[in-house]
């Protein structure tokens, strides 16, 4: 039966977890072992994996666990070029030439271990069966709302899906600025759409369609724009630089897919991630034009986030001895790209 060991996160905003105690006791029950290290910033107390029946191992211990421990994690590595033994299950972002990408597969290689990442595990018709996607989008469009209205709290702090929804709330004099997201029918798309309906904003809603046909001035319309879009392929942008040169109404852009590195960015303008305690960069002074892009936004939602992607996550690791279709995709993406 499988060995799980959970990490704990080096990343020190970090607050979620890729598996929750009552999902940890799940595997248990159906013969699986799993090791949580300790981690004074989990979401969930170490007291409450000790009582699903896991066993605690100390912080950042994963490199001594046993050979065939399958390491879970969310976000990046600690740094180091050491060789990589084990099968990690994380969010690598290896696959399309992201920056880093080469080392990290040359780590593996070195190592004799595999990379199961995350973003690539899909079904049958390539749909990710696994990710943070609705709480990204949420959570994306309810801080451009934020900052449009002056209230965005600066540094951002982890908090609950009920005080975010407090602050959303329009008071007296709150402007309802014309927000479109696009991307609109998946996950961060949806997130978002429901995150202005709680800012009482009524959203122009594009998806495949719209975007194919791309209405510039139309988009350039918006106050608002949250892009939950990537793309594999390259496609015409919705804003460069020419664009926010030119007429329009867009001041900030809440850029949900943060693809920053990758050749198929569909927002060239922002090229760099932003952080929790500087979450908007000026693209533009006058007029001023903005953007938030944070690349771990269902964070600052830890307790919902979690609760979602590891109901999720849990049914993949039950199969994942097995010769399923999500687990061959994520091999076949790893065969690619050391290939």
């Amino acid at each position: 039966m499988p060995h799980f060991w959970m990490r704990h996160e080096s990343r020190s905003t970090e607050r979620r977890a890729p598996l929750t105690p009552q999902d940890a006791a799940e595997l248990i029950a159906g013969g699986a072992s799993v090791t949580v290290e300790k981690s004074p910033q989990r979401i969930f107390g170490d007291d409450e994996y000790a009582a699903a029946g896991c066993t605690l191992a100390p912080t950042g211990a994963w490199p001594t666990a046993p050979d065939d421990a399958y390491v879970l994690g969310l976000k990046e590595l600690p740094d180091s070029s050491d060789p990589l033994r084990h099968r990690h299950i994380f969010f690598g972002h290896a696959y399309k030439g992201q920056d880093g990408a080469r080392d990290l597969l040359e780590r593996f290689e070195a190592g004799g271990g595999r990379l199961l990442d995350i973003e690539y595990l899909t079904d049958e018709g390539g749909r990710r069966v696994v990710a943070f996607g609705y709480w990204a989008g949420y959570v994306g469009a309810a801080l451009g709302v934020l900052q449009l209205r002056g209230r965005l709290p600066v540094p951002l702090a982890p908090t609950d899906k009920a005080a975010l929804d407090a602050l959303l709330r329009p008071a007296d004099g709150d402007p309802t600025p014309a927000a479109l997201v696009v991307g609109a029918k998946g996950r961060s798309g949806r997130g978002a759409v429901d995150a202005l309906a709680s800012a009482a904003i009524d959203a122009t809603q594009w998806d495949l369609a719209e975007t194919r046909d791309l209405d510039k001035a139309a988009l350039l319309d918006h106050a608002l724009l949250v892009n939950c879009v990537v793309t594999s392929t390259p496609q015409p942008p919705f804003v460069t630089d020419a664009d926010l040169d030119g007429p329009r109404r867009l001041r900030m852009i809440a850029d949900v897919t943060c693809d920053v590195t990758s050749a198929n960015n569909m927002l060239p303008v922002n090229t760099s991630i932003t952080t929790w305690d500087r979450p908007v960069r000026v693209l533009r002074d006058e007029p001023r034009a903005e953007v938030i892009a944070i690349d771990n936004l269902p964070s600052l939602l830890p307790r919902e986030a979690s609760v979602t992607f590891s109901a999720d996550l849990l049914r993949a690791l039950r199969s994942i001895e097995s010769d399923a279709v999500e687990w061959r995709a994520t091999s076949a993406a790893y065969d690619a790209a050391v290939g």
